[in-house]
């Protein structure tokens, strides 16, 4: 064999090893029984990987308990709509901790410019910020069929960095004219993080996380007739469910039954938690995050022009539960739900905003 061929061929291997290392997980995996015998029931768990994954779900410790009597924020700080019912003690206390969750190396300055007083509106973190703790507080009130009573935190999503790690923009993908060869390929055979790096489309995040199109594709009955979605919308289907299995680090069978993924009455309770879980990130981006996009400045849009969004990957973040079930709420109730502010407040004594 020549020199160039040998050359050659070690190349190939060595990307194949690469390619196998990267895509398979390698021998010896853990499994789980979830369900029946003999129904491959089962999750397969990576003890390589589950201790990174552990590692990386570790809630921080709680800054210490702080009054709830005295004076209100809305009687001390000036332009403080949301947390303005909290005591002075409790909001000082929150907005630390907002600090440590969102911005640990930018401080305060992130969201309060500089210099100017703490009630100022002009930098537009802030502006985002407060329509967050909105969204936190709603969420954790309204979704309890998704969130129970755990419940979630600023930290849940960010961890950390200004702009939570798993936050997705509408696909910049150019629909070309039918009369052309290629067509409009829908992301297919363009393998995306998205979509687990399968053929199948790869934003299934529009579809069903900001537009509604229908998930359930399975006719009544084997014959043509009762069928009323189409081929590439199953796969649309089909692609979120691999970015849930790969969000949450689960096999298919976390949620369904694999004698038959379509009944309800034989699939697990995790299926309605998930049910619940995909209206409320669908609520989430149409209400709060979407809109959030005339405040943003260019460098934070999307290809497209729009405001990052959330999937199930923004929370879970590669386990079944955020924070592998570590209830943070319980030491934040004031994220709980929203905060009656006082109507009637005397002049502020000292300025600040939330």
């Amino acid at each position: 064999m020549k020199l160039g061929a040998k050359i050659a061929a070690l190349i190939v291997t060595i990307v194949g090893v690469i390619f196998v290392v990267r895509v398979f997980e390698a021998p010896p995996m853990d499994t789980a029984q979830i369900g029946f015998r003999g129904l491959a029931m089962e999750q397969v768990i990576n003890p390589r990987i589950a201790a990174a994954k552990a590692a990386a779900n570790l809630a921080p410790e709680p800054t210490p308990a702080v009054p709830a009597d005295g004076p209100k924020a809305a009687e001390i700080y000036k332009n403080v709509p949301v947390l303005g019912g909290l005591s002075a003690a409790q909001f000082n206390r929150l907005m630390v901790s907002i600090t440590a969750w969102v911005s640990p190396e930018q401080g305060c300055n992130y969201c309060h410019k500089e210099g100017a007083d703490l009630s100022d509106d002009s930098l537009y973190t802030k502006v985002v910020a407060r329509r967050m703790l909105q969204m936190t507080q709603h969420i954790n009130s309204k979704w309890k069929d998704h969130v129970g009573a755990t419940g979630v935190t600023c930290y849940t999503c960010h961890r950390g960095n200004p702009v939570p790690a798993n936050v997705w923009f509408a696909n910049p993908e150019v629909r070309r004219a039918m009369s052309t060869h290629a067509g409009w390929r829908n992301g297919q055979n363009m393998p995306a993080p998205a979509a687990a790096l399968s053929a199948l489309p790869a934003d299934p995040f529009s579809p069903f996380l900001s537009a509604k199109l229908v998930i359930r594709i399975l006719g009544g009955s084997a014959l043509p007739t009762g069928h009323d979605v189409t081929v590439k919308a199953a796969e649309s289907t089909y692609a979120l469910m691999m970015h849930i299995s790969d969000a949450l680090g689960v096999n298919c069978t976390f949620c369904h039954n694999s004698r038959s993924f379509k009944q309800w009455d034989q699939s697990t309770p995790q299926r309605l938690t998930a049910w619940h879980g995909i209206r409320m990130v669908r609520e989430v981006n149409n209400a709060y995050l979407d809109p959030l996009q005339p405040q943003y400045p260019p460098h934070r849009l999307g290809p497209t022009g729009d405001a990052a969004k959330a999937n199930c990957s923004t929370c879970h973040q590669g386990v079944p539960r955020p924070l592998l079930g570590v209830s943070m709420l319980k030491d934040y109730p004031e994220l709980a739900a929203a905060i009656p502010v006082p109507i009637a407040t005397p002049a502020p004594m000292l300025v600040g905003d939330t």
